[in-house]
């Protein structure tokens, strides 16, 4: 079984693959390569889902009575998604924006 600190890890390297996918996307879009710019935004999703899947499974523990230290480590991985997550969602605007303007 992992520790905790494995788990957050996890949250902050999916978090982090998905935000630089999601940058890609938009460097992708800018360049007018729209089918790299939506797998990058794909591939993001997909981060982002694997690291909300981290952070459900954790959430889950705490509903069941498995009580956690939270740690700085921990504020900075949730800080971490919600950001990523952010700027996966405004790539996505912006992807389809740049297409519009082709």
């Amino acid at each position: 079984m992992e520790n905790l600190e494995e788990v957050i890890f996890k949250i902050i390297l999916h978090g982090g693959n998905g935000r630089s996918a999601a940058m890609e996307a938009i460097h992708a879009a800018k360049q007018g390569s729209f089918i790299k710019a939506k797998e990058k935004l794909h591939k993001a999703a997909a981060a982002l889902n694997e690291a909300h899947h981290v952070q459900n499974s954790l959430i889950q523990g705490e509903i069941r009575g498995e009580k956690m230290e939270i740690s700085l480590l921990m504020i900075h991985a949730q800080d971490h998604l919600m950001n990523a997550m952010t700027v996966k969602d405004f790539a996505s605007e912006i992807v389809e924006l740049y297409e519009k303007l082709q």
